[in-house]
């Protein structure tokens, strides 16, 4: 297991503008590939783009890794063998380690009947390798904007069901109290009615 963050020192000046103008929150990638080589280059590319990256080599490995460090996009090499992609994507998402990542598959140019595998079994995006960085960046970014969009909605939602629970509740509580008083307005009646017929009853005696 590695973690790749960008080095802070670098000065201002040997930094591009596109680079200056990325968003300040560093979003965090978990990259699951078997092959040394290539987690290594795509780690080194995806940390100088303002990414947190963290590697594993199989599906297991991420398992343990995302216990202790959360995730915002996983990314899984689709020619994974110890476990394979979907079922990666799948032991995770089982495990609830990754409520609100997005999963991204790295697919082969050829390899179109798993990309849809991948597809209908949940994952929210494929890129073909050989893929350009910046391309890769933009759909990243992309999906975990939609992700935060979806969650604050989602929050929204519930906040929006919580309140009108509170209300059902308060417009029971009140339709309770409005029959309770509604009984004593009724007792109170009788009670007048009882004393007014019990005054005729004795001024009728004393006439």
């Amino acid at each position: 297991m590695q973690i790749f963050k960008r080095n802070r020192s670098r000065r201002p000046e040997d930094q591009d503008m596109s680079e200056i103008a990325r968003p300040q929150r560093r979003l965090r990638v978990l990259l699951i590939d078997e092959n040394p080589t290539a987690r290594a280059v795509v780690a080194r590319r995806l940390s100088h783009l303002n990414y947190d990256v963290a590697l594993a080599e199989n599906g297991f490995v991420a398992v343990n890794l995302l216990v202790t460090r959360p995730a915002d996009i996983i990314l899984i090499d689709m020619g994974l063998t110890m476990l394979p992609a979907v079922a990666t994507m799948k032991k995770i998402r089982a495990a609830n380690l990754a409520l609100s990542a997005c999963f991204v598959m790295l697919t082969g140019r050829l390899d179109s009947q798993s990309t849809v595998e991948a597809l209908d079994a949940g994952a929210d995006d494929h890129v073909v390798k050989p893929f350009d960085f910046d391309v890769l960046d933009a759909r990243m970014r992309h999906l975990c904007q939609r992700a935060e969009t979806l969650g604050t909605l989602t929050r929204h939602n519930a906040e929006l069901d919580a309140r009108i629970a509170r209300r059902a509740v308060e417009l029971g509580e009140t339709r309770e109290t409005l029959r309770e008083l509604q009984a004593d307005r009724a007792r109170l009646v009788s009670s007048i009615q009882a004393l007014h017929d019990e005054v005729e009853r004795l001024s009728a005696q004393q006439g």
